[in-house]
């Protein structure tokens, strides 16, 4: 059985796991604690095959619980109400970040904050496991949640704890006794008693380090066993596709995983036969190297609907006179034409372009037609047959938007269709120096073609 250890905090939650065969904890990483916790922790448990999860729960150096102690018992309590198949277990903890830290520089290791996070669940795992103590346990009410668990796991560490403090104040005497005899008797008997006691001192410190170096080999065979994936803003569903069968995944499950059907309400005012481009939201994620494609798509569509839902994107496309869908589909055109800086007027030109009815005249979506019917380019080998493709992506033909976005568009994109410029003009391109030039007028802008546009106007679609 598998067990999943979290050392909860306000911003970061540590992970590690554990196998209750081999009774070794392993730092997994951590999760960003805004929002997203719960999706997450609930993957990593469909991952591992679990539902156990073994808390650290932090108190005073008194004993006594504190304001983090009522923190990860909500944590707890909201957990089992996001999961209620979730079984909870509270682990003591005491200083063990200083622990993790220390572990860290020990091994040599660079480290950041969330390395800390990962090794002090590791330390909490590790504590529970060797000292568990199996309880009867029910899931939490909503009336009183994770009360059972909690309360019985409280009670077992409170009687651990008085244990441990009887066993320690009789050592303390029998030490004490022992001192007592010691300075009667013999300086050989003396040396002896000395000589055994460093000796164990010694012994123990070798198997500590030997626990060490077994604990970073652990660590290292880990690593293979997880990937990172990313979606860079600007990128096509091909692009992503093709990144996930040089992976290694085949292309029917990849073919599978993009046609399937995704149950996220950002997506349900696209129109019907609509694919995912634009929705997967350009980022970094880490993934066990058995994690279906589905589960990664989900995992970046998860990403896309927190961006929607923390820059309020719904409202403030309909203030454009946009659906959801259709700032998205601009939004990934005014990700392929400009860099971030120029997003927001060139958002604008194609938004007053829309209002006049006007095409968009946009080469990229040009391109990405070309792209969907001959990525070869075995029918269409030069620019002036290429902008006649008869593709309701073509915006150089057709007027109004492009029926459906042709990247993914990345934040500052996204953003610009939301909040773009407060200027006028009609018309823009980008000159062979890099630079972007505006204009107001048709005329103007055949001018700014012939004085800055002599070569990159004329790349092949």
């Amino acid at each position: 059985m598998r067990i999943l250890g979290l050392d909860v905090g306000e911003k970061r939650i540590g992970v590690a796991r554990a196998d209750s065969d081999t009774k070794i904890a392993i730092p997994v990483g951590f999760i960003n604690a805004d929002g997203t916790e719960w999706q997450e922790i609930a993957r990593l448990a469909r991952l591992n095959s679990t539902n156990l999860f073994v808390l650290g729960l932090p108190r005073s150096n008194e004993g006594n619980e504190t304001a983090q102690t009522l923190y990860v018992r909500n944590f707890a309590r909201i957990l089992t109400e996001k999961l209620p198949e979730a079984r909870v277990r509270f682990q003591d903890e005491s200083l063990t970040s200083v622990e993790a830290e220390s572990r860290l520089k020990k091994r040599k290791k660079k480290y950041e904050k969330g390395d800390i996070d990962a090794e002090a669940a590791s330390i909490i795992l590790q504590d529970f496991i060797e000292s568990f103590q199996p309880t009867t346990e029910t899931k939490a009410s909503d009336e009183e949640p994770a009360k059972s668990s909690v309360e019985a796991l409280a009670e077992n560490t409170k009687n651990i704890a008085e244990k441990q403090g009887k066993k320690v104040a009789l050592n303390t005497r029998k030490a004490h006794n022992t001192l007592k005899k010691t300075l009667t008797i013999s300086p050989l008997i003396l040396m002896a008693i000395i000589i055994a006691v460093v000796g164990a001192m010694l012994w123990r410190k070798q198997q500590l380090k030997e626990r060490e170096e077994y604990f970073a080999q652990l660590e290292a065979e880990m690593e293979p066993a997880v990937f990172n994936f990313t979606i860079l803003p600007g990128e096509t569903i091909f692009d992503i596709e093709k990144k996930l069968i040089e992976m290694g995944y085949s292309e029917a499950e990849v073919a599978e995983a993009f046609g399937a059907d995704y149950d996220f309400d950002f997506l349900k005012d696209r129109p019907a036969g609509a694919t995912l481009e634009g929705y997967l939201y350009g980022e970094t994620h880490e993934f066990y190297k058995d994690t279906p494609v589905k589960e990664i798509i989900e995992t970046f569509l998860r990403g896309m609907g927190t961006v929607i839902e923390q820059n309020n994107l719904t409202a403030k496309y309909a203030d454009q006179g946009l659906t959801l869908f259709e700032g998205v589909t601009l939004a990934s055109v005014v990700q392929k034409e400009a860099k971030s800086s120029e997003q927001p007027t060139v958002a604008q030109v194609f938004l007053s372009r829309l209002n006049y009815g006007w095409r968009l005249g946009s080469d990229v979506t040009v391109t990405y037609a070309l792209d969907v019917v001959d990525p070869n380019r075995t029918m269409y080998q030069d620019n002036q047959s290429a902008l006649t493709i008869n593709s309701c992506y073509n915006t150089r033909i057709y007027v109004g938007l492009p029926c459906g976005p042709i990247s993914n568009p990345g934040l500052s994109a996204l953003l610009a269709v939301a909040e773009p410029s407060d200027t006028a003009y009609l018309f823009f391109l980008t000159g062979d120096d890099g630079m972007m030039y505006y204009s107001y007028t048709e005329a103007e802008h055949n001018q700014n073609t012939y004085l800055h546009c002599q070569s990159l106007c004329n790349i092949s679609l």
